[in-house]
């Protein structure tokens, strides 16, 4: 009888793996390659996107999040699972969906599994998840009593909560900002 051992994703997408190991190496040096094809582990920076950061956010977080990602065994068909590791979300904040954190613990990303495009970048979870951890220090600061449906990669909505909140966890106005002039 033949041995019908499943392949294993990156054996049969190796230029897919090699495209996410070139992206990652470039756009988040310090995670780490798991095994053959596995996943990656390390910390995502604080503000990965494409603006410039919020004055005062590294007082609301000071560090980015620790995660792992992990692949699914159908990827780039289904999309990887990434789980925070610190913060890690409490076992009361698995069960409700305002977390966007689902019950095995890993990052709820999507509005549906069909909103991932196994075209997609895994670039684009890994900068969902940093801006996870920015709204999740909003809500534990009692600035938001939920997450967006959009996220902050793309979305500067949240930028001036993110200054006030900055600033009143320090006690201290908001810097003033130029007015534009009409």
């Amino acid at each position: 009888m033949t041995d019908l051992a499943p392949i294993p994703w990156w054996e049969a997408e190796p230029s897919r793996l090699a495209t996410d190991k070139w992206e990652i190496g470039e756009a988040f040096p310090s995670l780490v390659l798991q095994g053959d094809g596995d996943g990656w582990a390390g910390r995502l920076p604080v503000w990965p996107f494409d603006r410039a950061a919020p004055d005062g956010l590294d007082r609301l977080v000071p560090t980015g999040i620790d995660i792992v990602l992990v692949y699914a065994a159908a990827y780039p068909i289904v999309f990887p699972y990434i789980f925070p590791v610190d913060p890690e979300p409490l076992p009361l904040e698995l069960t409700q969906a305002r977390w966007h954190v689902l019950g095995n613990g890993a990052l709820c990303l999507f509005q549906t599994q069909a909103d991932w495009d196994p075209q997609s970048s895994v670039l684009t979870l890994l900068k969902k998840a940093a801006g996870w951890r920015i709204e999740y220090a909003l809500m534990k600061a009692g600035a938001r009593e939920d997450m967006t449906l959009t996220g902050i990669v793309n979305d500067s909505g949240l930028d001036e909560l993110l200054i006030t909140t900055t600033a009143n966890r320090v006690g201290c106005a908001p810097a003033p900002t130029e007015a534009t002039p009409g």
